[in-house]
């Protein structure tokens, strides 16, 4: 069993020092049994950070919220999903299964904040402010938004137990790169305006399994 203190002084080991800007990747099976739970991976985290500090994570959004038009779903399923699917709610959905459990630990701790996208990143700190200021609604990876700020404060990449392929700060680099011909996926997001659900149509370089570029 690994303590809050034992996690702050491996943290440190790695590298992570006070002031700075911190985007996590972990998976709390592969850092082991933790004392008090998976919030302890967090909390020794602010520990080492400090109040001048920051940390962000990448929570995205629940299943099939931006899934209608990227055609993955049957037109039965993508008519289901339009029908039932409730409008997504930044400040209460469910961050992305797939992206372990640890970041909605995170988003459900107090003071942590959201930025207002199915894009959506979590972020604790110093610079949460500057990290989730309005960013672009279509290709929200790139110019303006929160990895793009990320970048401009040196932000360091954190791992703990997770695959290189699994950092979210990718996504930046296939906006941004000069290729020929970039993928560009184009998908429904449901949100509320004006006090009804509406499906409101996005853009982005794909961001999938099948990559921006062959």
């Amino acid at each position: 069993m690994i303590s809050r203190g034992q996690l702050a002084a491996d943290l440190r080991s790695l590298g992570v020092r006070p002031g700075d800007v911190v985007m996590a990747h972990a998976s709390v099976r592969a850092v082991g049994e933790v004392a008090g739970g998976p919030d302890e991976i967090h909390l020794a985290l602010k520990d080492v950070l400090t109040g001048e500090g920051t940390l962000i994570m990448y929570a995205g959004c629940p299943r099939y919220a931006d899934e209608v038009g990227r055609g993955n779903l049957s037109a039965a399923e993508e008519a289901e999903v339009l029908d039932k699917l409730p409008a997504f709610d930044p400040d209460t959905a469910r961050s992305a299964r797939d992206h372990g459990i640890l970041v909605e630990f995170l988003r459900t701790y107090p003071g942590a904040r959201v930025n207002p996208h199915v894009a959506r990143f979590v972020a604790w700190g110093r610079q949460t402010g500057h990290l989730l200021s309005p960013q672009p609604w279509d290709f929200a990876f790139g110019a303006g938004s929160a990895l793009e700020r990320f970048v401009s404060l040196d932000g360091k990449i954190l791992m703990l137990g997770s695959d290189h392929d699994t950092v979210t700060f990718l996504h930046y680099v296939e906006h941004i790169a000069d290729l020929p011909a970039k993928r560009i996926a184009r998908f429904k997001v449901p949100v509320t305006e004006h006090g009804v659900r509406v499906w409101r149509d996005m853009a982005e370089f794909d961001t999938s399994g099948a990559g921006v570029h062959a």
